[in-house]
């Protein structure tokens, strides 16, 4: 009932001004009495993946704490695990505003952010100073003036940096808001991305004594080729761990709803199924070997559950959260 409150008053504003809202107001009151108004217990579900173990089996999607700025706060709510950023060396302004839109009729979002953040050494810092005791993962990408044949550079860059200080690292190649970035997810660029990762992760273990996992993101909008093609190059560099699905392209189920002809990707419940079809087209060629973090329209227990029983391990909400708020946590995370 409270968040529903807070919900109106937030949907009044402009997108990306209530969450910029959201954001300074989480920051502002976690540590106060009014982080009481979030705080949640929710029950210790312990689950091993990628080596890790993770408290329970929901965290936060990229791209909500691009910044980092707020870990503690959403651990307060009983996430298992928090991915931050898209994060890139360099701090950038990201695409021109209006670039957050909601779909009401369908609970979807539109974004064209365009990796809109402060930059890495920022986001380390506010890394270093949480005290969430779950996982933190650290969502990698490359700067927009980087071109696309340099940019496994900004990759290594990155992981170079956060190394240290994540608990998994995921490499973003399938955000549709960078031009070319997507392009990377195919053959010979995909392999040779892949490569360099793990040739550094590999140099980067035993240099501070400790294995982070790899974790790469891919887009909804595959061909039963391309999916084919994806997993065995996970395969074969020995991968460990797949996120399976970023925002889509497609508009199919929000034709002729509000903002739906708005450029960018689509997030929320009009992706649910198809992200859970791609989730069950990457399983059944992984067969097991790589761990599946499902993400994509998740906005309830069975959409969670969806999720799993496709062959993911871990799931991630993001716009179910943003419609439904913190209860959305404790409700998952105790009936999965």
């Amino acid at each position: 009932m409270l968040y529903r409150i807070m919900r109106s008053f937030l949907f009044s504003l402009n997108p990306e001004k209530a969450h910029d809202l959201s954001i300074k107001q989480l920051k502002m009151t976690h540590g106060t009495v009014l982080d009481l108004l979030y705080r949640q217990k929710v029950q210790q579900r312990p689950v091993q993946v990628m080596g890790l173990t993770f408290p329970n089996s929901l965290g936060l999607a990229a791209g909500l704490d691009k910044n980092a700025e707020c870990i503690d706060a959403f651990g307060a709510m009983g996430f298992g695990h928090i991915e931050v950023g898209t994060v890139t060396p360099v701090a950038q302004p990201g695409n021109p505003s209006p670039r957050i839109f909601r779909v009401l009729e369908g609970e979807g979002i539109i974004n064209r952010m365009g990796f809109n953040n402060e930059g890495v050494e920022n986001l380390i810092e506010n890394v270093r100073n949480s005290n969430f005791k779950g996982v933190i993962g650290i969502n990698i990408g490359k700067n927009i003036h980087t071109p696309v044949e340099q940019g496994k550079d900004d990759y290594i860059t990155c992981m170079d940096k956060v190394y240290p200080h994540a608990g998994y690292i995921a490499v973003n190649i399938s955000s549709p808001n960078t031009p070319g970035l997507r392009s990377l997810q195919y053959g010979e660029a995909l392999d040779d991305l892949l490569s360099s990762l793990k040739e550094r992760q590999s140099a980067l273990a035993k240099k501070h004594d400790k294995y982070v996992p790899l974790a790469l993101k891919v887009a909804p909008d595959l061909s039963d080729e391309e999916i084919k093609s994806i997993a065995k190059s996970l395969l074969k560099y020995k991968i460990d761990g797949l996120i399976a699905a970023n925002t889509t392209l497609d508009r199919e189920m929000v034709k002729g709803m509000s903002h739906a002809s708005e450029a960018g990707g689509l997030s929320g419940r009009p992706v649910q199924s198809k992200s859970t079809v791609v989730i069950a087209k990457f399983a059944a060629q992984l067969n097991g070997e790589i761990p599946i973090i499902g993400v994509g329209g998740i906005d309830s227990v069975v959409a969670a559950k969806e999720k799993i029983e496709a062959g993911a391990s871990l799931v991630q909400i993001y716009s179910g959260f943003i419609y439904q708020g913190p209860p959305l946590v404790k409700e998952i995370v105790n009936h999965i």
